[in-house]
């Protein structure tokens, strides 16, 4: 046992040889290594994900925008003083790479970002708790023991040894992350494949459609190959035998996700943490190997450790160390209350980690469908979500004067859509506002409609209710919150024998509605022949404009005329789903528009047009000339020209080398950090002395702003892009 696990079952017979196993001298080496390696990567994300480069655009400072705080008093600070506040994380991060001040920069850093943090639930997700909890755990730990700067300053601590606990809490949180986001996904919409099948469309993804088609890499890679790794990397870590391949299967995953998903700093993270599970002299041995000049430099390599009056000794054991030790480090053999309490806080840490995750119960509501603060649940990626339908309804409470706003506004986040928490805070924020725009005492109804996991697309919040008066509480069920349709699931199925039955200009949105409510729906002049097509249930269908009512059982369908609203009412006991089924009349003309002038431009390169070309598609000689979709009067052919140069511009993006993507890469970050630090001078700046003439703030805001000629040249494509649809 002692041999696979690293401990004996005596040790584990009582409290007393529990509280020694825990605190048992261990090498502090790959703490060592971690501690820097974590405080680099977080140094890195603040100026990031954190969003120190944007920080006057997240917080706005003075303008009316609606925030989304844990608690309601939770308010960000001036702006200057907000940029203080990521200056004093920033150097916490610093201080932990370094270990400089260890203690201090710990509780400087998880201070500072436990308040962001708890700033922001539109920014809470699992790998941003996770950095919270890591640096929690490091604040107790006794990470500067090895190749720190507080090493150099206190001979005392220098290479000394840490409690086993240090490692144990570490190794069973990355042990929870990966072992529950493996049980969350043995949901059965993970397990039949519907949470991400879009990501098997990705690149990443092209070894594997060599050999399966795209149906199968999206069900047994992944999905099925998710699933099997998240349950078993914790295990495969940890024994030595499986180790290697553990390794291998680790990095090749997370290296994938960096190129998957914006997660920042996270899957570098969990690179990071991987050696933890390793022998904790690793680092020793690797720099064992480098040369000899570079030692004064790289961390000790001797395996000799200091004693350390963390640790608990087994009395009687004699050691190079014992006999090097000074009498201000003297060997401790006997439990104190320090170990005790390390040993105790080990335990309640980790049941409290294993509890976190499945506390649903009493935040009632609170994951999957209506989420609210699901990132302690470790159910990473097990959902994905589709907005169809997002309407904002006011009613003057004085008047009675009914309005519309856009969805959004207020605010800059999305996700206020999918919590009813959020909706609670958004619709009081707006209720707030809105009388500065004469509108008084002001009722707000929200018609949001979702799909989870590619099912119907359903209301998720009752229509017919005035968030700004309704109860909400975090400890009980919300009659307001709409159920999920999760009878109406084996649709799915069906779902995918419709859409491979359509050509490919024609588009489908599946609809599932209560009974007693209705849709109001606004066909576009750019969808012809739209239709509706029930499925289950019995559904009303009033057009408006003709004052006509046609009711529609299972199997019927009706036309419905496109530039004109047509209501849809639910009017069978049970809920009703049904289809819409429409063309987009002018994406296909433009379609087909392009096909054209793609035959005629080869044919021109290859010598077998025969007939001279009008003047309007003449540019379409001179394709690869920038100026040639300048020069095009006619906008078909200079959209046309445009789509070629993207498609081109993305080609040579995919087919880069090594070396050109790392410095694309590199001049990115560079300007992106750049930014964040040139913004924090000018802040502090402010602060010491006071806002200089606004004529020298506004250069050197546009100093700070600016961007790589390549990226601004870019800017303006996109600028002239949008200019170009607009016009279309």
């Amino acid at each position: 046992m002692e041999q696979i696990f690293g401990f004996k079952k005596e040790d584990l017979t009582s409290w007393q040889n529990l509280v020694t196993l825990l605190n048992r001298p261990t090498d502090p080496a790959s703490l060592g290594i971690f501690r820097c390696l974590f405080g680099l990567l977080m140094a890195i994300d603040i100026t990031q994900e954190r969003g120190l480069s944007h920080l006057d655009y997240k917080y706005l400072d003075g303008a009316p925008v609606c925030r989304f705080p844990l608690f309601n008093f939770l308010q960000p600070l001036p702006m200057d003083w907000m940029y203080l506040v990521y200056a004093v994380m920033f150097l916490g991060a610093l201080g932990i790479m370094l270990g400089c001040f260890y203690r201090l920069s710990c509780l400087m850093f998880i201070s500072t970002y436990w308040y962001i943090f708890f700033l922001d639930k539109t920014a809470w997700n699992n790998h941003s708790y996770l950095y919270g909890l890591i640096g929690f755990q490091l604040t107790l730990m006794d990470g500067n023991r090895y190749w720190s700067v507080d090493g150099l300053r206190r001979p005392s601590i220098r290479n000394a040894h840490v409690p086993l606990w240090n490692y144990t809490l570490l190794r069973t949180q990355i042990f929870i992350v990966y072992f529950i986001a493996g049980i969350k996904k043995l949901d059965a919409d993970w397990v039949e494949g519907y949470s991400m099948s879009y990501l098997a469309h990705h690149w990443l993804f092209d070894p594997f459609k060599t050999i399966l088609p795209v149906e199968l890499v999206s069900l047994l890679v992944v999905h099925g190959g998710g699933l099997m790794l998240d349950l078993s990397a914790g295990y495969l870590l940890f024994f030595d035998a499986t180790r290697p391949y553990a390794f291998f299967f680790v990095s090749y995953f997370h290296c994938m996700n960096s190129q998957l998903f914006s997660i920042g700093m996270f899957s570098y993270t969990m690179l990071a943490t991987s050696p933890l599970f390793c022998y904790t002299d690793w680092p020793r041995r690797f720099f064992s190997h480098f040369p000899s000049f570079l030692k004064s430099v790289l961390p000790f390599t001797s395996p000799e450790s200091q004693t350390s009056t963390s640790c608990v000794y087994p009395e009687g054991q004699s050691t190079s160390s014992e006999r090097q030790e000074t009498p201000a480090v003297a060997r401790v053999s006997k439990l104190r209350f320090k170990h005790k309490l390390g040993a105790f806080f080990t335990i309640l840490y980790i049941a409290e980690q294993f509890f976190m995750p499945y506390s649903h119960f009493i935040t009632q509501g609170y994951n999957n469908w209506t989420n609210g603060l699901y990132g302690y649940s470790w159910d990473m990626m097990v959902h994905s979500r589709s907005h169809q339908h997002v309407k904002i309804t006011y009613k003057d409470g004085i008047t009675g004067e009914i309005g519309y706003l856009n969805p959004g506004v207020f605010t800059q986040s999305k996700r206020w859509k999918d919590h009813g928490d959020m909706l609670k805070q958004y619709a009081t924020c707006l209720h707030q506002f809105l009388p500065r725009y004469n509108v008084s005492d002001p009722e707000i109804y929200f018609d949001i409609w979702v799909s989870i996991n590619e099912r119907f697309q359903q209301r998720i919040f009752d229509p017919r209710v005035d968030i700004v008066k309704a109860e909400w509480s975090p400890f009980k069920p919300n009659p307001w919150l709409m159920p999920l349709l999760v009878d109406l699931s084996p649709w799915r199925t069906k779902f995918q024998e419709i859409e491979g039955s359509l050509d490919n200009q024609t588009e489908i949105v599946f609809i599932a509605d209560f009974p007693g409510l209705h849709l109001e729906n606004f066909v576009s002049e750019d969808l012809g022949n739209t239709s509706i097509h029930v499925l289950q249930g019995q559904v009303s269908v009033e057009i408006v404009e003709e004052k006509k009512n046609h009711t529609l059982q299972p199997g019927e369908q009706i036309q419905v005329p496109a530039g004109a609203y047509h209501k849809v009412y639910t009017v069978s006991e049970g809920p009703s789903c049904y289809m819409y089924i429409y063309v987009n009349t002018t994406e296909a003309a433009l379609q087909e528009n392009f096909t054209k002038l793609f035959e005629l431009q080869e044919r021109v390169r290859n010598g077998t047009e025969t007939e001279p070309l009008p003047p309007e598609l003449q540019p379409l000689m001179a394709a690869e000339d920038g100026e040639a979709e300048v020069n095009a009067t006619d906008p078909i052919v200079r959209l046309f020209l445009k789509r070629q140069r993207r498609m081109k511009e993305v080609k040579k993006r995919r087919e880069a080398g090594v070396l050109e993507r790392f410095e694309r890469f590199a001049v990115k970050k560079y300007y992106t950090i750049r930014r964040g630090f040139l913004m924090t001078a000018i802040a502090m700046r402010n602060l010491a002395v006071g806002l200089p003439p606004l004529e020298q703030l506004t250069r050197e805001v546009a100093f700070a702003n600016m961007k790589e000629p390549q990226a601004e040249a870019n800017q303006d494509e996109r600028l002239k892009d949008e200019v170009g649809h607009g016009e279309l």
